[in-house]
């Protein structure tokens, strides 16, 4: 698959070009290398994150719980891994008509996460849901960072050059992405609805949009932080923490935890932080657990795997010749990449404290299958099959 090749009409006037021009003339990239070594980085990384759950349950957990809790572990991470084959089998265009209809019923979820009966408060935030109070809970919002890429991405195909007209292209697209950014930070989750419209954004951007107009995006997180900085108290006060003028122990005891693994770790199951003040070292604070047990060789690892997956994953989005799956492609993998670069910000100071969860290797839940769904549809993008054109018309 030659990318010199491409026609103009299924990328021109988009950034495309540009990462195109990353490529010597005459060169090419086979989808199958890009599409085979990312799927080896995912699953080795959720194979890692089994690790990392089985240790901290070890020794957090009483002998009675530990197997239901491992057992519960592994079905999620399986079904992760059902998820993520089905995605790659099934690729962006064999969803593409339902779009739409996944749209709608992600923007309805967010709105029940406040509706008695499906919402499922926790510590005063609305971000989860139980249907009619039975079942596992879901996180609308993980979800939503996934459907809505794939919705703009679908959009900027079919506007093409429209996309750069204000009235007819740009703004009514933006309107429905502030419309789910709006419900994420009600919940109210700062962080989610700025890694949300920074991955919308973005992919807008990638797609063609003016850079102008993608400033109004900016200008919208901008104005978020600043609402939420004035509104909410514990928001000022992480930022306090993150610039020194607050303290707090969780942050304090997670970098205690990553200094005392030294180079190779204190052993597996053998990290003490997590039943001495330390929380949450199975979701929001996993690596602050892979330092202490593997130390600076486990870390290395772990920004190894994620580097290797934003490497593969521009490849394949240079080796995909359709606009629409290239652009879904794109945004896809990135919202794993922003996701897992503010975990590893936030444990080791370089952001403000935010819950987090560390994609394939945290606690297994919405989380992990939203992330699995995005690599899978992701790979899927490459799949050798024949697409027509993309319609111009906008949903």
């Amino acid at each position: 698959m030659v990318m010199a090749a491409r026609p103009d009409s299924r990328r021109g006037g988009s950034p495309f070009e540009r990462f195109e021009s990353m490529i010597p003339d005459g060169a090419s990239i086979h989808p199958a290398g890009p599409r085979n070594a990312l799927l080896y980085t995912t699953l080795a990384l959720l194979a890692f994150g089994m690790l990392i759950q089985l240790s901290h349950a070890s020794t957090t957990l009483p002998a009675a719980e530990f197997s239901s809790a491992m057992g519960e572990q592994l079905m999620f991470r399986l079904a992760g891994a059902g998820i993520l084959l089905a995605g790659m089998f099934v690729g962006p265009r064999g969803i593409e008509r339902v779009i739409p209809a996944a749209t709608v019923l992600c923007i309805a979820a967010l709105v029940l996460v406040f509706v008695p009966g499906f919402e499922q408060p926790i510590n005063g935030a609305h971000r989860w849901i139980r249907i009619f109070g039975r079942g596992p809970s879901i996180q609308p919002s993980e979800v939503a960072r996934v459907v809505f890429v794939l919705w703009v991405a679908r959009r900027c195909a079919m506007l093409d050059g429209d996309l750069r007209s204000l009235r007819r292209g740009f703004i009514p697209t933006l309107l429905v992405g502030l419309l789910a950014g709006g419900l994420i930070f009600r919940e109210p989750d700062l962080g989610g609805a700025l890694l949300f419209l920074l991955c919308f954004g973005l992919t807008l951007f990638v797609g063609g949009a003016r850079k102008q107009h993608v400033a109004l995006v900016a200008a919208v997180g901008v104005g978020l932080m600043l609402v939420a900085f004035a509104t909410f108290s514990h928001v000022s006060e992480r930022f306090a923490v993150w610039t020194g003028g607050s303290s707090n122990s969780q942050v304090t005891r997670a970098s205690e935890a990553m200094a005392s693994g030294g180079l190779s770790g204190v052993g597996f199951g053998q990290g003490g932080f997590r039943n001495a003040g330390l929380q949450y070292t199975q979701t929001d604070y996993a690596l602050a657990l892979v330092g202490q047990e593997f130390g600076l060789w486990g870390l290395l690892l772990v920004v190894g795997l994620f580097s290797a997956f934003v490497w593969f994953s521009l490849r394949l989005v240079l080796s995909v010749r359709d606009r629409f799956a290239a652009l879904a492609a794109f945004g896809l993998t990135l919202s794993v990449a922003l996701q897992a670069m503010v975990h590893l910000q936030v444990v080791t100071q370089l952001a403000p404290p935010k819950g987090m969860a560390l994609p394939f290797l945290s606690d297994g839940g919405s989380s992990l299958l939203a992330s699995c769904l995005a690599a899978g549809l992701a790979l899927g993008a490459a799949r050798p099959r024949d697409h027509g054109p993309a319609p111009r018309t906008a949903p």
